[in-house]
């Protein structure tokens, strides 16, 4: 019997077609769909105990979210992997991510599968994720092609308000205000940073190819504004809550006194549940060197306190 091996898997996702990341039944899912898919190419049986793959994912996404690059990881039996092979001329690894990206549906993209350094854990290594929310408000022409990923709000928002209220979320906090622990967890976490910033109206085709006026199209993001935060880990909801705390700000139906209040006192209470999803995107998740990530990973399995 050979040993076995974990991969780590590069992938992206548009969010519009799935009841979130995690595995339901009767339920269309990310990790359903590529659980679904690693068993047929792989020739295993879900029901077999001791070959059933299982994915560890970075961060687990909400129904309608989206990742532009998501992490997470299998361990597969060195036996097993070998199976995709067939009559291709390249490593098992190389073999099943061609066969993962013709079998996947068009809505998930698997950009790398990689054998995984000692000591990585997709969720548990991981330093810091970052997500953007993205939405057209009246200061954006709104391109009926993004709604997919964007938000569109009629009014105008106040981008120096939103902003005076992310910084405020910045720093160790509880944000029981924002999100909901998972059984036995906490909703204490780090950001790093948080900020809104509105996309420039640049040109799709600058100056500098001399083609005239007419040629200087807007790329499709001129105009929005987009939300950036960065935190070591976020809890359920979180992101999309901080999200609407601040577009009730940006709106003028709430203050920044009440927001400011909202983080020191870690309670739901109704007022700021999530956002829509569609405007949330997963962007990228750091790790650090080799080295360092079965160390990381026991740091992070600790319960946190303030």
């Amino acid at each position: 019997m050979m040993g076995s091996v974990r991969l780590r898997i590069d992938l992206a996702y548009d969010g519009g077609g799935f009841y979130g990341w995690a595995k339901q039944p009767a339920m269309r899912t990310v990790q359903g769909e590529i659980e679904t898919a690693l068993h047929r190419i792989l020739r295993v049986r879900d029901d077999d105990a001791d070959e059933t793959l299982r994915l560890t994912v970075a961060g687990r996404t909400d129904t309608g979210v989206h990742a532009s690059h998501q992490v997470c990881h299998v361990d597969v039996s060195e036996d097993v992997l070998v199976r995709c092979v067939g009559h291709m001329d390249v490593t098992p690894v190389v073999a099943l991510t061609r066969r993962l990206q013709r079998i996947l549906p068009a809505d998930i993209a698997v950009h790398d599968v990689s054998v995984a350094p000692d000591g990585f854990d997709a969720r548990f290594s991981a330093l810091e994720r970052t997500y953007v929310y993205r939405i057209a408000d009246r200061g954006a022409v709104v391109d009926p092609r993004t709604r997919g990923f964007v938000l569109h709000i009629d009014d105008t928002l106040d981008e120096a308000a939103m902003n005076a209220a992310a910084a405020m979320t910045i720093g160790l906090h509880d944000f029981g205000s924002f999100a909901t622990p998972n059984p036995g967890g906490t909703t204490i976490r780090e950001v790093k940073t948080a900020y809104w910033r509105r996309v420039p109206s640049r040109p799709l085709i600058g100056d500098d190819m001399a083609m005239g006026e007419r040629y200087r199209t807007p790329a499709a993001e001129s105009g929005l504004l987009c939300f950036t935060i960065v935190a070591d880990a976020f809890a359920r909801n979180m992101v999309r809550s901080l999200v609407n705390g601040c577009v009730q700000v940006g709106l003028g139906k709430r203050s920044l006194n009440w927001f400011a209040g909202k983080m020191a006192t870690p309670l739901r209470e109704g007022s700021t549940g999530p956002i829509a999803p569609q405007g949330l995107t997963l962007e990228h998740i750091a790790y650090p060197q080799d080295g360092q990530l079965a160390a990381r990973a026991e740091a992070i399995r600790a319960k946190r306190t303030l």
